[in-house]
């Protein structure tokens, strides 16, 4: 199942309460692509932060994975983990009503 992580920011949380853990951070995350687990990662350009693509069984085995990060240890962040499905409309192109408008 394809699983959407979104970081989440303690209250108060800063860039010098996160520096101690940066390097442990990056080398979980290391370890969990190589694993087969964190898909796609990227910097958030709405604000400091990333958003993950997780391959896993369920919600609760993504949420398991992520609550590893040292940061989410430390109480400095948690994670939304939404589930994802396949886009099922491209079936509308098909339909006779679509190809009425066309």
């Amino acid at each position: 199942m394809r699983i959407l992580c979104l970081d989440i920011p303690a209250a108060g949380a800063t860039p010098q309460a996160y520096a101690p853990h940066l390097t442990a951070e990056v080398l979980h995350a290391w370890d969990l692509y190589k694993s087969g687990v964190i898909r796609d990662i990227y910097f958030r350009q709405d604000r400091p932060g990333v958003a993950m693509f997780l391959e896993c069984d369920s919600v609760e085995d993504a949420s398991a994975a992520v609550a590893d990060f040292p940061l989410a240890k430390a109480g400095l962040l948690t994670f939304e983990c939404i589930p994802l499905g396949s886009f099922a409309g491209w079936e509308s192109l098909f339909s006779p009503d679509y190809k009425n408008l066309a």
